[in-house]
């Protein structure tokens, strides 16, 4: 691996080979080809500081993409630490459900309510991304059996749209991959086209004129399902795991106004936009939404502790309140005390050192220049991004575009090649994905831009270009 390497860490008691083969007899990852990764051997990672891993080997890899766009206050945070620690000393553990509660959870639960979007008033706590989002088909389900609407269940997502793995997350997605390996969607989830203008824009089509004609795929489905059977449209402000794809300035005030005209409600998935990533606290914030619900994840803890959450607006809340009864619906984890003050301490931090702000009119901005410049580049298409977040498309050739196929085995390639300059970039079919932390300095930054270039001339080597 060409990267620069430090004596192995101390802390690290096994030998490499020992932990792989541990973990090629035992570990089942997710989203893995096993019989690959066995053939290969786990990178193991054992020590992370700000925006650097540290493997096994003592080799150093800028983190490019936040583990899994979660690290956003970067590693090594020892008030992190030491918040869970406190807590763990105080009250390592209680429950929320009989008819009790805990500090640190009253204290997040008043504090998401400042700092989101106005309306959004109430939250329910879990533990992942996945579990926020079947809380929230639960919850809307159950507000409109008190609405008096229960023929109002079906859901409506996007292509692309990455929701989470459970079975109704994953119904929830546009991800044909994951819906053919389980018999997927279940009944009541429809999908409609993504906002991706340089993919479905049609010739001659403004980026504005295409936002509408994105919008109005809802409304088509509305109306072809029924608007008295729609209960909600649930949207990622950017698609992140779908390729970063960024709707264009006019597609979520026509979402919003669709939705309102037929009584459907609109959730936001904030779970990789939330928390700064866009260079304000919400994707929300950044393209003008308005949600009845929001789900996060992620970002709330910087990934220190899982922890997750649905914010439920005033519409819906008032309604389960005053005359839903008992929601049978929870987890043994929900509002775990020490997730909880990790995630205020977390916040802190977030607000203290002015994280968000700096990914709107600093780093983030230099990163964008940074992507800006590869656009040169003989393999490279369309650079998109905002704040902390972008994407370059890799393409065979820039005149069309003309794309690779078969689709995904570039960017796998390209990304193998950027590990190997000591670099983590994700591959979505052949888009290179960065999210680097928040913290990220300029230098950083810098070379982050200078080897995702080299893995680009490694890749056109690989195919003769």
């Amino acid at each position: 691996m060409s990267v620069s390497s430090d004596p192995a860490p101390a802390n690290n008691r096994f030998p490499t080979a020992a932990l792989q083969a541990m973990d090629a007899a035992h570990h089942l990852h997710p989203f893995t080809d096993h019989k690959a990764l066995s053939a290969e051997g786990s990178r193991v990672i054992v020590k992370a500081e700000g925006s650097t891993l540290t493997d096994s080997e003592g080799n150093r890899i800028l983190d490019g993409m936040s583990g899994l766009w979660c690290v956003n206050v970067g590693y090594g945070r020892d008030r992190l630490a030491e918040a869970a620690y406190a807590q763990m000393k105080e009250l390592p553990y209680y429950n929320a459900f009989f008819k009790t509660t805990t500090e640190p959870a009253a204290r997040l639960s008043e504090k998401l309510s400042e700092i989101t979007p106005e309306g959004l008033e109430r939250v329910f706590f879990a533990n992942s991304g996945s579990e926020a989002v079947d809380t929230m088909i639960r919850l809307f389900r159950h507000f409109w059996l008190l609405e008096g609407k229960p023929e109002k269940q079906v859901l409506i997502g996007r292509m692309y749209g990455y929701h989470g793995s459970t079975m109704a997350a994953a119904s929830l997605c546009g991800m044909s991959a994951m819906h053919a390996q389980a018999h997927l969607p279940l009944p009541g989830f429809e999908h409609v086209m993504q906002p991706d203008h340089y993919h479905l824009g049609l010739d001659g089509e403004s980026a504005a004129d295409f936002g509408l004609r994105a919008a109005k795929a809802f409304e088509d489905r509305i109306l072809a399902i029924g608007p008295e059977r729609v209960a909600a449209v649930v949207a990622e402000p950017i698609q992140g795991a779908g390729g970063v794809i960024i709707p264009p300035e006019t597609y979520f005030p026509e979402v919003q106004r669709i939705c309102r005209k037929h009584d459907v409600l609109l959730v936001a998935d904030e779970v990789i936009c939330g928390f700064g990533r866009t260079g304000q606290w919400w994707g929300s914030d950044t393209f003008g939404i308005s949600p009845d619900l929001m789900t996060m994840a992620k970002g709330l803890s910087s990934g220190y502790l899982p922890i997750s959450a649905l914010m439920v607006g005033a519409r819906v809340s008032k309604t389960l309140v005053e005359e839903g009864g008992e929601f049978f619906h929870g987890f043994t984890y929900s509002g775990h005390p020490v997730a909880c003050a990790v995630a205020l301490e977390n916040i802190a931090i977030m607000e203290e050192e002015g994280l968000v702000e700096r990914a709107g009119h600093e780093i983030g901005p230099y990163l964008q220049d940074g992507l800006r410049s590869l656009a040169d580049h003989r393999i490279v298409g369309e650079v998109r991004g905002v704040g902390m977040i972008g994407a370059v498309e890799l393409i065979r050739d820039k005149d069309g575009p003309v794309f690779f196929e078969p689709e995904g085995d570039v960017g796998t390639r390209c990304r193998d090649h950027c590990f190997a300059n000591g670099l983590v970039m994700r591959a979505v079919r052949d888009v290179m994905v960065i999210a680097p932390p928040l913290v990220a300095t300029r230098t950083e930054v810098d070379q982050m831009i200078d080897r995702a270039r080299r893995a680009f001339d490694a890749t056109a080597l690989d195919l003769g270009l």
